[in-house]
């Protein structure tokens, strides 16, 4: 799958936002080590905390599927502007991501960057960390 492709996915999610506080609409869709696709939409809730984000409802709808290995995975907000994944989504991109994930933030199918995880989240803190 090129990136065109899981950008035009993760476009058709971000139309399902529910997002009636920021009016902010987000979409993703990974591709799974195991070729199947998810996508994912942000979901806003009136006590914040409890608000998710479209890469992790993505991914969380994968793993709750057995898939645990990301190869890639499309981020799109804003049509005017690239919309990178925040923090936190970030560190559960980690959780799943391989050295050759490719993480593509997108504005349109035309109009992306392509990065590593080591670019958008250097030195994480992962499960090696945790056997030292």
């Amino acid at each position: 799958m090129d990136c065109e492709e899981l950008i035009k996915m993760a476009l058709s999610a971000r139309e399902k936002a529910y997002v009636p506080y920021s009016k902010f609409k987000v979409g993703a869709a990974i591709l799974t080590g195991n070729d199947k696709l998810y996508t994912g939409c942000n979901i806003e809730n009136a006590s914040y905390g409890a608000t998710n984000c479209a890469e992790r409802t993505a991914i969380f709808k994968a793993v709750s599927e057995g898939e645990t290995k990301i190869k890639a995975i499309a981020v799109v907000g804003s049509p005017d502007d690239l919309t990178a994944p925040c923090g936190i989504c970030r560190q559960v991109i980690s959780e799943f991501a391989t050295e050759d994930t490719k993480i593509i933030i997108g504005k349109n199918e035309n109009e992306y960057v392509v990065k590593t995880l080591e670019e958008i989240l250097p030195a994480a803190f992962t499960k090696k960390d945790l056997q030292k």
